[in-house]
C-alpha cells in the first residue's frame, strides 16, 4: 500500500494542519481524482476526536474517505519535529498517513494496529530517522513488515 513516491524525507511543516496538508499533497498529486480538500477535512476531523500523535515522536493521521477504492499509505519524516499535540507532549518526527475506503473497517483496523506495533520498536524509529533516502526508508519499512508476518 505504501509506494516510494508517497515518502517525504524532510517535511517542511511546523504545525499539525501544515503537516497533514503537506502529506496529503503528495498522496493526491500522484493519485489523480482524489480530492485534496476532502482528504484534509477527513483527517482534521479525526484529529478533533484525539491526537493521532501516539508518542515517541510518531503520529499516524488516519481516516476513512468516500470515493476511494483501496487503502493508501504515505510516510513523512520531519527532521526538526512538528508540534502535533502528541500524547507525550513531544514533537513528532515520523508520520504514517492512512486513508481508507468507507467500507474497510476490519482491514483499516488491522493496518493501524500493524503500523502501531512497527513503530513501538525503538530501532525501527531510529533507522527511519537516520535513513538517507526515500529508497532506504522504503526498504526499512518493507524489512520490518516482512519480519512481522
Amino acid at each position: 500500500m505504501l509506494k516510494k513516491e508517497f515518502i517525504i524525507t524532510d517535511l517542511e511543516a511546523s504545525g499539525k494542519q501544515e503537516a497533514i496538508e503537506e502529506l496529503v499533497r503528495v498522496l493526491t498529486g500522484l493519485n489523480g481524482g482524489l480530492n485534496r480538500e476532502t482528504m484534509v477535512r477527513v483527517l482534521l476531523e479525526r484529529e478533533k476526536l484525539g491526537s493521532t500523535g501516539i508518542g515517541d515522536g510518531v503520529a499516524i493521521p488516519h481516516g476513512k474517505m468516500p470515493g476511494i477504492e483501496k487503502m493508501i499509505i504515505g510516510f513523512g519524516r520531519s527532521k526538526k519535529g512538528v508540534d502535533f499535540n502528541a500524547l507525550d507532549g513531544r514533537p513528532v518526527h515520523l508520520f504514517f498517513i492512512l486513508i481508507a475506503p468507507d467500507n474497510s473497517s476490519a482491514q483499516y483496523l488491522r493496518v493501524l494496529a500493524r503500523l502501531s506495533r512497527m513503530l513501538k520498536e525503538p530501532d525501527m524509529r531510529d533507522n527511519l530517522l537516520k535513513a538517507d533516502s526515500s529508497e532506504e526508508i522504503y526498504s526499512i519499512i518493507g524489512q520490518i513488515d516482512q519480519m512481522m508476518d
